[in-house]
């Protein structure tokens, strides 16, 4: 496998851990909330922190109700346009995620500026902006500071209806379990910062961290889609469990049907993985049930940490064929049924 081309500037040097890989892990980000005080909520606040969803939901009326979200992190390619697209597509995600549409954004900064040329910073802006143009929205301000590593992301904002919020932990036994975009991503960046990835792994790479999860907006709408979020750090397993969990259900996966990036596959063949991919297992492995005599490529590819990941669909069985036409109507060739709810706890992966 040849290398893609270079750039002139290895923005992956100052990250020790890059994309939604560089999450802290499921076990401590559990112990550094587990002293925080719970605290009356006001009403209108649809969606909290109680289910660890994607965003914040504040209702403003009876008919809008606002979204909102953070999301940053060091870089995950090399390429600073490539990565303030990646980095702006993944914050918008969450509104998405939650049935709604963006109306603007904030942006986070968080630069090196004695080892990082003035214009490398500049393109990694210019792909944020790029992205927001593409979602159709303005980035109306934000914040900077000159750090260690190069830092960049969003302030996500966002309306949906109030009937319209689509919680992680509203999943029913039986429900269909759809994922919008293939698995694999953190793979590739894996052979990325180790110099081995192809050119066409790397197309493959940026075409699905860069495309918009837009059809979270119209699957909103349906009432048959019964919860949904989008998979990143944590990997389809993780995000996965939060369904579970918030649901009180347990989840049945096919291996053999999930959507995986083609050379993702080739490289997880080979023994390639993020660091994060053992930190999540160390994290959460103890609620996976793997079919006895399953090669390691599958624990890699469940825990694989996305950036800029699909969405993650638990819909009626009589509603997939409406789920599925609108993904295709967005481009998401890949979407696909990966498994159902099913009574118990914890994820089986057949």
């Amino acid at each position: 496998m040849n290398a893609p081309a270079t750039v002139p500037f290895r923005l992956t040097q100052f990250s020790h851990g890059g994309g939604c890989g560089c999450k802290i892990a499921p076990g401590i980000l559990t112990e550094l909330l587990a002293a925080t005080p719970l605290r009356a909520l006001p009403k209108d606040l649809l969606v909290g922190t109680e289910s660890s969803d994607d965003a914040a939901v504040y209702r403003l009326n009876d008919s809008q109700a606002l979204v909102a979200t953070t999301d940053f992190f060091t870089p995950i390619v090399d390429d600073p346009y490539d990565f303030g697209r990646i980095a702006a597509t993944n914050a918008l995600s969450d509104i998405y995620a939650m049935g709604g549409y963006p109306i603007m954004a904030l942006a986070i900064v968080g630069m090196p500026l004695d080892k990082l040329p003035v214009e490398v910073i500049q393109k990694i802006l210019a792909g944020g902006e790029s992205v927001c143009a593409e979602a159709g929205i303005p980035i109306a301000g934000g914040h900077s500071i000159d750090v260690l590593e190069p830092i960049y992301g969003l302030v996500g904002l966002g309306l949906v209806h109030p009937d319209r919020v689509k919680r992680n932990d509203r999943a029913m036994e039986g429900d269909v379990l759809i994922l919008g975009k293939p698995l694999g991503v953190g793979i590739l960046s894996a052979a990325l910062k180790k110099g081995t990835l192809s050119a066409a792994g790397y197309a493959q790479m940026i075409a699905a961290t860069t495309k918009l999860n837009t059809p979270g907006t119209a699957l909103g709408a349906l009432p048959g889609v019964h919860a949904m979020t989008d998979v990143t750090g944590f990997g389809l397993a993780g995000h996965l469990l939060e369904i579970c969990r918030g649901s009180k259900l347990g989840a049945r996966v096919r291996f053999d049907q999930l959507p995986i990036i083609d050379e993702a596959l080739a490289w997880a063949r080979e023994g390639t993985k993020t660091g994060a991919t053992d930190r999540n297992w160390s994290g959460f492995g103890s609620e996976i049930r793997l079919r006895a005599g399953a090669p390691d490529r599958q624990r890699a590819l469940i825990t694989d940490p996305q950036t800029s990941g699909g969405l993650l669909i638990a819909c009626s069985a009589d509603t997939e064929a409406q789920v599925l036409a609108e993904f295709r109507k967005h481009g998401f060739d890949a979407a696909c049924r990966i498994g159902q709810m099913v009574a118990g706890q914890g994820v089986s992966v057949e």
